[in-house]
């Protein structure tokens, strides 16, 4: 009989969701950051429950016979350390779980620019009758700054309020199912003063980092808004906040940065044109049972010896269409 495979699971204070039934066909040790050294030994599978938690860098030097990592997240970046990246260990992620609740986020964060829903709570808590001009949704243009599920679904759902997508990846090409026209990430500037929005949903990579910069803000429209789902670091969070304060963007809708949770003396804080969400996008409480069953199911392709689903490709930092 095949030994039953040995998962640690780095777990943080909310309960491991289909725990129970992983019991029953492997060997699983619970641990947080400061036990994941002893749990790793041995270990076979490193699951990351805790998708925020640290510690699997400083705790590598005890994973003497991991083979694959599975995080219940999007983003990996925190995880692409050298010493993983070098290693054979396969990385796979959650592709696909968050993307229709981070589409319906971006949709909410346009339609409160749009319709000023941030002027009528303020009006509300001054008990003020006072009408004030909005702007439709039909016919603005955004620009999606990445192609992967997310980024598609985000098209799709934005499009069928009759908003004109279009997308920005790594390589240029029209006649694309989703977007119509992609543009080069490295042509951001050039085009970015074509659009009403401006979403960022692009993995953080090397490429990424800091892609929206001083020179896309500076050729943004002023009355152009800004959604950022994807990471904090994908914008240069202090040319960002200058851009706002100066008026030459309209506002933001930020729901990651570049430090989380936001420090209270960052300034983006007491902005009137920004708004403000703890990093919640995809919704994950009510995704739980949905990332509990992904594992469950790769689980059994590893055990089948069938290829694992979601494979992120290390050098690049996600998984490659």
């Amino acid at each position: 009989m095949q030994p039953q495979p040995v998962i640690a699971v780095l777990a943080g204070n909310e309960p491991v969701h289909g725990l129970a039934a992983l019991e029953q066909v492997a060997e699983v040790r619970i641990t947080g950051a400061a036990g994941l050294p002893e749990a790793l030994a041995g270990a076979d599978i490193l699951y990351l429950w805790d998708f925020f938690a640290d510690g699997v860098r400083q705790a590598w030097p005890a994973a003497d016979s991991l083979q694959w990592i599975h995080v219940p997240a999007a983003g990996v970046d925190k995880l692409l350390f050298p010493e993983l990246v070098a290693s054979d260990v396969v990385l796979t992620n959650a592709r696909g779980i968050f993307d229709r609740a981070m589409a319906e986020h971006v949709l909410g964060a346009v339609l409160h620019f749009a319709k000023d829903f941030g002027r009528a709570a303020a009006q509300q808590q001054q008990r003020q009758w006072q009408r004030y001009p909005t702007t439709d949704l039909a016919g603005a243009s955004v620009l999606v700054a990445g192609t992967g599920s997310i980024g598609r679904c985000t098209a799709a759902l934005l499009t069928a309020v009759g908003m004109r997508v279009q997308g920005l990846g790594r390589t240029a090409r029209t006649g694309d199912p989703d977007f119509g026209t992609v543009h080069a990430s490295e042509d951001f500037a050039p085009v970015a003063g074509n659009f009403d929005y401006v979403v960022l949903a692009a993995p953080l990579t090397p490429a990424t980092r800091k892609m929206l910069g001083r020179d896309v803000l500076a050729a943004m429209k002023p009355t152009a808004v800004l959604v950022n789902v994807g990471r904090g670091a994908l914008a240069d969070e202090a040319a960002l906040e200058d851009a706002l304060r100066a008026g030459k963007l309209a506002g933001a809708a930020l729901d990651v940065f570049e430090t989380e949770p936001l420090p209270g003396h960052s300034g983006l804080w007491e902005l009137p044109n920004v708004l403000v969400t703890p990093h919640l996008s995809g919704d994950a409480n009510k995704q739980l049972p949905a990332l509990a069953q992904q594992f469950a199911d790769n689980l059994d392709a590893w055990k089948a010896g069938r290829p694992l689903m979601n494979v992120v490709d290390k050098n690049l930092g996600f998984v490659a269409s």
